[in-house]
């Protein structure tokens, strides 16, 4: 049967070339971008996966660079440490040479020369950067992004190679020192205020507990008990035994097994009639079990009184609305550098690190203070208009009622140098026999910690590159897994696309043919 209203030959012959041209179209894509796989749509599993795989690869680009970064802030370190190592070596020979007997002018011109190479270690030390990274200088080690792990489920960790700093430096140790108004920015004060002694209570720790008075009769004993806890220097404590008061004031470090040996030792020299030498035990742990005092009557009886006596620690008091100004004097901070106040029965010490100024100090300070909410005190701070040259003002007010201030515990102090590690160089001298036969031990040591270094950073650097050369390799593999998963296959697309475009003239023509059809049904009408 014939329809002109439906032409089912044209409606197949438009679908066979629907699908040629689509299929035409996937193949025109995979040319013209070279991927058979370009967008999610073409296959989402595939482009999903090749997607993180191409991320991971442009990460892994980054981790060379720094792996290259890495290799090179070790390859300078590892080239300095051997110079090093060769200039100790040449030092060496002098001290061998200092070992026989010579006059002083003789040992003169090697000690010059000594101190000339001294001179050379230190500035390659100094020099031995890459990047502003020297590996010579401190103790803290650095890491290298060498790798990116992915686990099965997907999260993704970062993997270093850790690379040891070897301390090369020449300098010899400082100590911490108190910081006088000779020094760039320490504490100072000008306002006093006068201590008085106040009684220790039972929640401070280290005080004397009991408050006995009277007699000690013939043959009996009376106990002293001192509690355990932190003493602080300058506290006070006291017993009054046959009329007379002996007193032992603390010192910085001490317990109270200290404090009642001292009270022992002073009653005991005291002689006192009737009394038999002070016993006692001490506290196997002075901050938490107590120490005592035992005095034993021995004849007659003998008087006895700690009450009222006890123990006392010396403060300062601030009475309300009174002030109290401290002074950060202006100068160069080093990192560091301490600074301290006590208020409330408490030290605060702030630690400057690099590039602060007596403002930054004097803030600090007041940060600390704010933060422990002592009460009673107000705390504020002018700011230096230079605070490299004038001082910057700390005041603590009293408001509301007094509070303990203690200025004569402000402190500032350098911060301490440790000794670098070839330290031993600031010392180094041949200037005597016997300081060429230290020398010559000293520079083995040194030999030893220069050689050390050396190894160090050359096993790490050989690592590195190692690391490098197989990151290459893995982007280099991952390239291609990805190339083998989303790539088109450019001579099986050319061929399909001739094959194509062929479907697409003949399918042309069939749907021409097939719209012609219904034309030849004009001939039943003629």
């Amino acid at each position: 049967m014939s329809s002109i209203l439906t032409n089912t030959s044209s409606m197949v012959a438009l679908e066979t070339l629907r699908n040629i041209n689509r299929s035409l179209e996937t193949v025109q894509s995979e040319i013209s971008t070279g991927k058979k796989v370009s967008s999610a749509k073409d296959n989402a599993a595939i482009w999903a996966i090749s997607t993180v795989m191409s991320t991971d690869v442009e990460s892994f680009k980054q981790i060379t660079d720094t792996l290259n970064k890495g290799s090179s802030v070790v390859g300078v370190a590892r080239a300095a440490s051997e110079q090093i190592t060769s200039l100790l070596q040449d030092m060496k020979e002098l001290i061998v040479s200092a070992q026989e007997d010579l006059n002083a002018d003789d040992r003169a011109k090697i000690q010059t020369d000594i101190d000339a190479l001294s001179t050379s270690i230190s500035n390659i030390v100094n020099a031995a950067q890459f990047n502003g990274q020297n590996l010579l200088k401190g103790t803290a080690s650095i890491s290298v992004l060498a790798s990116l792990d992915r686990a099965a489920d997907g999260t993704v960790s970062a993997t270093n190679i850790t690379v040891s700093r070897n301390d090369l430096q020449t300098n010899a140790a400082t100590a911490a020192a108190d910081k006088a108004n000779t020094d760039a920015g320490y504490v100072s004060t000008a306002d006093s205020i006068t201590p008085s002694d106040v009684a220790k209570g039972a929640s401070e720790g280290g005080y004397m507990s009991t408050a006995q008075t009277g007699q000690i009769t013939d043959g009996n004993t009376a106990t002293i008990t001192l509690k355990g806890g932190a003493i602080s220097a300058g506290d006070v404590f006291t017993i009054n035994v046959g009329g007379a008061d002996y007193s032992v004031t603390a010192t910085a470090g001490q317990t109270i097994n200290d404090i009642a040996a001292a009270l022992r030792t002073a009653i005991d020299a005291g002689s006192i009639s009737n009394l038999d030498p002070a016993g006692g035990a001490n506290a196997a742990d002075p901050l938490v079990n107590d120490a005592t005092i035992t005095l034993t009557a021995n004849g007659a009886a003998v008087a006895f009184d700690e009450s009222g006596l006890a123990s006392t620690k010396s403060v300062s008091q601030l009475a309300d609305t009174e002030t109290a100004d401290v002074s950060i004097a202006g100068g160069t901070i080093t990192a560091g550098d301490t600074f301290t106040v006590s208020a409330g029965g408490s030290d605060y010490t702030y630690t400057a690190v690099d590039g602060d100024t007596n403002n930054d100090v004097a803030a600090g300070l007041k940060a600390l203070l704010d933060a422990a909410s002592i009460t009673n005190l107000t705390v504020t701070v002018t700011d230096a208009d230079d605070p490299t040259s004038d001082a910057a003002t700390l005041t603590l007010e009293a408001d509301g009622g007094a509070v303990e201030v203690n200025l004569s515990g402000l402190a500032s102090q350098n911060a301490a140098v440790a000794a670098g590690g070839l330290g031993s160089l600031a010392t180094l001298s041949v200037s005597t026999s016997s300081d060429a036969s230290t020398a010559l031990t000293t520079i083995e040591s040194l030999l030893s910690t220069a050689i050390n270094a050396a190894t160090s950073f050359g096993s790490a650097q050989k690592q590195i590159e190692g690391q490098s050369e197989f990151v290459q390799s893995l982007i280099d593999s991952m390239t291609a897994g990805i190339g083998s998963m989303v790539d088109a296959d450019i001579e099986a697309a050319s061929a399909k696309l001739q094959a194509l475009q062929v479907q697409q003239q003949l399918g042309i023509q069939a749907l021409a043919i097939a719209n012609g059809q219904p034309q030849t049904l004009l001939a039943l009408f003629q």
